[in-house]
């Protein structure tokens, strides 16, 4: 098994239910609020209509986004002004057997791409500051890194990526009767035993599993400091493992956002753009003991100096998606009955640029004459102390880079390269100097000319509130926080990915249909239409089923095999 280093996403399925009972039928128009269009809302939307459809309930689904932009942070930019050379900014990948995300590109008929334009001398290095710890040579046969990896590490690599397959395949029983829909994150952990990973490092998780020390620290630390800018001694063992779970990496071209475009125009939602929700309230006397409430919401233009006004229609649920200590939003008395917990968010840099310099062998330790690597993944040399959040970076100073792709200036008309750098403080001419091995002034990052400038032709930082800072913790916040109101976010401390907010968005909509429908759930799947169109009862091909069998059996808990 070919060991990559890319961003972490997860296989999900997702079953309707077996022997359940459902008023089917009701026809009255059921007023939603979704606030949030990332992937979350996006998904929610999808699943709302899909689910009402199912159960024959009448639903006025409304999507309010406080930007111009679906897909949250899912975001492209377009280097050199050439919408043809488009390139993801924030989430960046998934990989096929991701349900919720491949099964929408090719229901919406999406295009996916590789991820990089490689040539035949280019290598991935993995470095810690001072030497080269691991490489991997760009169309070498698999075998020839499992090879290296065997005679390096032992059974290490082996034994650590069976933990991984046990701790992704136990956590995917989240998309199936009798674990989907759950109302409890923290219950469902712990049914299926994985508080064992989330309350523990994933330094110590791996130790007490007697995985190789120098393999965790030049293997596996480098994909979790990738994934989550996070070193393996701050960061919950399952986060750990779902960050080397990343074989298979694919994009859709012109970027993923486009899922959640998808999957909002097929949700029927009426979407609301540049709108800004600053409040949310009960509707007057809907609050009474033995009442079923009503919100309203209060809202502004997101760019306008007006003062926000009460919306005219009345909402019988409201789900808020997308992290709550962002949002600004000010809730009425008694609205939301389980506190929100404010949870610390890794601020990550991403910086892309263009410049006709490859980077230069000698800053990473290599004599002269010698390839420099076109990707680099960083770790901590075994002389430093892991830290917690940006000071965990360490003397590399930055988490990777990649050469994403040649690309032709449009002035020169010269070749270049497209470079992506992830860093926990934003990037400066003194980083890029030494990385190129030229000069690069000071100036470049304020020169808005438009005019040629050397070394450096197309600049672009950005920074997000990626994702949390995954320590290890034992519960988390469950998706119903008041009658009738919804949560995503929570799912992000637990494992954060694309596909996992889709899948919360999903399970939230499952939640609301089973509540206006009258549904109570009692067993296991059985033949039905699903979610993107998957028939269930009937044979999955996909790659979770193959990975039971090449494993010999279904894990049901934690504690067999390896774990």
């Amino acid at each position: 098994m070919r060991l990559l280093l890319g961003l972490a996403a997860l296989a999900v399925g997702a079953h309707t239910v077996n022997g359940v009972t459902s008023a089917r039928g009701a026809k009255e128009v059921k007023n939603i609020a979704i606030i949030g269009a990332g992937a979350a809302g996006s998904s929610a939307a999808y699943h709302l209509q899909k689910f009402a459809q199912e159960e024959g309930l009448i639903l006025n689904i409304t999507l309010f986004e406080k930007t111009n932009h679906i897909g949250g942070r899912t975001l492209t930019v377009n280097p050199f002004n050439d919408p043809q050379v488009r390139v993801e900014l924030g989430a960046s990948v998934f990989i096929k057997e991701n349900h919720i995300m491949y099964n929408a590109t090719q229901m919406f008929g999406l295009n996916l791409t590789e991820l990089t334009d490689s040539e035949p001398t280019d290598y991935t290095a993995i470095w810690d500051g001072e030497t080269i710890v691991f490489r991997s040579e760009e169309g070498s046969a698999w075998w020839w890194d499992a090879a290296k990896l065997f005679l390096k590490y032992g059974l290490a690599p082996y034994r650590a990526v069976q933990l991984v397959k046990n701790a992704v395949g136990t956590f995917l029983q989240l998309y199936e009767e009798p674990y989907f829909p759950f109302r409890s994150l923290t219950q469902r952990a712990f049914e299926l035993g994985l508080l064992r990973l989330t309350g523990t490092t994933g330094e110590q998780f791996l130790r007490e599993n007697n995985i190789n020390a120098d393999f965790v620290r030049e293997l596996m630390q480098p994909a979790s400091r990738v994934n989550y800018a996070s070193n393996m001694a701050f960061i919950h063992g399952l986060e750990a493992m779902v960050s080397f779970a990343t074989e298979g990496a694919v994009a859709v071209s012109g970027g993923n956002f486009q899922v959640f475009e998808k999957m909002v125009q097929h949700s029927g939602a009426v979407y609301r753009p540049n709108t800004t929700v600053s409040g949310i309230a009960f509707q007057k006397g809907t609050n009474k003991p033995g009442s079923v409430p009503k919100y309203v919401l209060s809202t502004k233009g997101t760019h306008s100096k007006t003062k926000a006004a009460r919306l005219q229609t009345t909402f019988d649920n409201v789900v808020i998606a997308s992290p709550w200590q962002y949002s600004g939003i000010e809730a009425g008395d008694d609205v939301i009955k389980h506190r929100i917990d404010t949870i610390p968010y890794m601020k990550l840099h991403v910086t892309l640029f263009t410049s006709p310099f490859r980077l230069q062998a000698s800053y990473f330790g290599l004599k002269p004459g010698m390839h420099a690597p076109s990707n680099v993944y960083t770790t901590l040399g075994k002389d430093e102390a892991a830290q917690e959040g940006p000071k965990g970076v360490g003397r590399t100073g930055f988490y990777s880079i990649s050469t994403l792709r040649a690309v032709t200036n449009p002035k020169t008309r010269g070749k270049e390269y497209l470079y992506k750098i992830f860093s926990a403080e934003a990037v400066n001419s003194t980083l890029l100097s030494a990385v190129l091995g030229t000069d690069v002034p000071a100036s470049f990052m304020t020169d808005d000319s438009g005019t040629k400038m050397e070394p450096i032709s197309w600049y672009c930082p950005h920074w997000f509130h990626s994702y949390p800072i995954e320590l290890p913790r034992v519960t988390f916040q469950d998706p119903i926080i008041g009658r009738g109101l919804y949560y995503t976010s929570g799912v992000e401390s637990f494992i954060s990915t694309m596909e996992t907010s889709a899948l919360m968005g999903m399970n939230v909509a499952r939640l609301i249909a089973d509540d206006f429908g009258g549904i109570r759930r009692q067993g296991r799947a059985a033949a039905s239409s699903g979610p993107l169109g998957q028939t269930h009862g009937l044979a999955r091909e996909d790659f979770w089923d193959s990975m039971d069998s090449e494993i010999g059996a279904r894990m049901d808990f934690l504690g067999a095999h390896e774990l």
